[in-house]
């Protein structure tokens, strides 16, 4: 039945598959991802750029998040305002937004507007709204921002995880930034990070919908015109901390926030990532079912639920996860969360728990790959990662074939998931 099933995911890879073409403007080559998809008469691009986002904000820490919510700003010569009733007018969707290794800038539009959200998108490149008022407006929101967080509680714990995990690095940096190093940002700083960033030679285009693959190119080339070529840097990784901690900040909080985390020494190209999927998706990625869930919340009532897994980039990868409990439960939640890690490492998994792990990803694949977003999103995710296009269904295949013993094997070498720390908000 299995081999049945991912005979036909592959079918459905062939029938609606992204490609690879290559863009030339003044002798510099730009990768575009590209898949067309004549379901709807819609049109979209996105312009990354790598290396360009928060890991790239230095000691001003919020500066990429800052930078993309001005260029959501619009232009200066039609204003915030203008610029948001030219979009709407033609109902295109325009945006700029920053992750921890990327910017991303993305437009969608009706097939017949399309040309039309690709000059507006042009425009934005060449006139950011540089303007005083769109400056102050971005900074009071992004404070905002950081003081409602201050409330939310298992964002607190999460952060204070990742600043312990990788102190003295950009992931352990708020993306957001604090009150102080948003206040000490000048218009300057974002002017200078969007023009050293946003440069050609970091860009990869991803593009699709209902358009050829020429009509694609010469969108982008527009797009990539305005763009200075600038510089390529490389991507900097970083290890997370590999002595345990325990964190502990008091709220008026009416329930324990619990969040660990640890080492996970294993690279996102390594041959073996698709035993970590499989064995988090077993210990406490897959929600009901998983070991952690089956002995925090089902055995023992000590939370609602509980979740864990392993987390892989090109700059950082570690294991990670949380849990909310009674405050008079945290002490046995944290025990239990300990014992139930270090049994899976010991022990390995059973068979019937590799069987289970095994139908769920497989036969949940086509969920994962049946619109052109999730499909393009996953071939720039190959892509980006450094493998060839369809990476993803050999990874399948890898799944499939993979024995208990291969498995138990891999999990008991990586016995620094043990390596726990424990950031907690509770009530003192």
């Amino acid at each position: 039945m299995k081999r049945i099933l991912f005979i036909m995911i592959v079918l459905q890879g062939v029938l609606l598959s992204s490609s690879i073409e290559e863009l030339l403007i003044e002798g510099d080559k730009t990768p575009m991802i590209y898949e067309g998809d004549k379901t709807l008469p819609i049109a979209s691009m996105q312009v990354v750029f790598k290396n360009a986002g928060s890991i790239k904000d230095g000691e001003k820490a919020g500066l990429a998040r800052f930078s993309a919510n001005i260029l959501n700003e619009g232009t200066k010569k039609l204003g915030s305002v203008g610029f948001a009733t030219a979009l709407e007018d033609s109902a295109i969707h325009l945006s700029a937004h920053s992750g921890t290794e990327t910017f991303v800038l993305e437009v969608s539009a009706l097939k017949e507007k399309f040309p039309e959200a690709i000059k507006l998108l042009k425009s934005l490149l060449l006139d950011p709204n540089y303007s005083d008022e769109s400056f102050n407006k971005i900074k009071i929101l992004m404070q905002a921002s950081i003081k409602r967080n201050e409330s939310n509680f298992d964002h607190v714990a999460s952060l204070n995880l990742k600043k312990y995990l990788y102190h003295d690095t950009p992931i352990g940096q708020s993306s957001g930034g604090t009150i102080e190093s948003i206040d000490a940002l000048k218009l300057k700083d974002v002017e200078n990070f969007i023009k050293k960033q946003l440069v050609r030679n970091q860009v990869i285009i991803v593009a699709g919908g209902d358009m050829e693959s020429e009509e694609a190119k010469l969108y982008a080339k527009e797009v990539l015109s305005a763009l200075k070529q600038g510089e390529t840097s490389a991507l900097v990784s970083f290890s997370a901390a590999k002595v345990a901690k325990d964190i502990e900040v008091y709220k008026e909080s009416e329930q324990a926030f619990v969040y660990f985390g640890s080492p996970y020494n294993l690279s996102i190209q390594d041959k073996d990532v698709h035993k970590a999927k499989v064995a988090a998706f077993i210990l406490g990625a897959g929600g009901f079912g998983s070991r952690l869930m089956e002995e925090v919340r089902v055995k023992r009532g000590l939370a609602y639920s509980a979740y864990a897994r392993v987390n892989f980039a090109k700059s950082h990868s570690d294991f990670s996860g949380h849990l909310q409990t009674k405050l008079e439960s945290k002490v046995d939640a944290i025990k239990l969360v300990k014992e139930v890690i270090a049994g899976f490492v010991k022990e390995g998994v059973t068979a019937d728990e590799l069987e289970q792990a095994q139908k769920f990803l497989l036969g949940s694949e086509p969920l994962r790959n049946e619109t052109l977003s999730q499909r393009l999103s996953r071939s720039f995710q190959e892509y980006y990662n450094g493998f060839k296009l369809g990476h993803s269904k050999e990874e399948l295949k890898k799944i499939e074939a993979l024995s208990l013993k291969d498995l138990n094997n891999f999990i008991k070498k990586h016995d620094e998931i043990n390596s726990l720390s424990f950031s907690v908000v509770t009530k003192k």
